[in-house]
């Protein structure tokens, strides 16, 4: 398989919108815990803005988009350099193990370097065991728990 990972691009908008509801709904976040529309047309327009720190890969073959990653930089008190957070990644059923997701978290790495982030850093769903499997090949577990609130 021939796999491009590259920046979304306005003309994506159809491909990717599948990708993002499947990812969402892999997360529980479909039906009547949905999110709204109006995130989702934020989301997109963001990542078209330049003065937004919110960016955009997706992994395409053939002219089909099997994968999406977003991710973002944003200063830190341990550092001078932005860090970088991979927010999400996804990939189509049918292309799992098939490398897509390694190109697109690789292909983080490299706008990461770009930058001069000296860290990509994510989390995942300590059900995801798939996942973490891969994980575990291409980066190090940091041992922190996450905590939140929501309002």
């Amino acid at each position: 398989m021939s796999l491009t990972v590259r920046s979304v691009t306005k003309q994506d908008y159809d491909q990717w919108l599948p990708l993002w509801d499947g990812y969402n709904a892999f997360y529980g976040r479909s039906g009547p815990t949905a999110l709204a529309p109006e995130i989702t047309r934020m989301t997109w327009q963001r990542f078209f803005d330049a003065y937004e720190p919110l960016h955009a890969l997706v992994a395409e073959s053939d002219g089909r988009l099997l994968g999406l990653t977003h991710y973002l930089f944003h200063r830190s008190t341990t550092a001078i350099e932005p860090s970088c957070y991979l927010q999400d990644l996804f990939t189509l059923e049918a292309a799992r193990g098939k490398g897509v997701a390694s190109a697109l978290i690789h292909g983080v790495y490299e706008r990461a370097k770009l930058a001069g982030s000296p860290r990509v850093y994510w989390q995942t769903h300590e059900t995801n065991v798939t996942a973490q499997r891969l994980y575990d090949k291409v980066a190090e577990r940091s041992g922190f728990i996450v905590y939140r609130k929501l309002f």
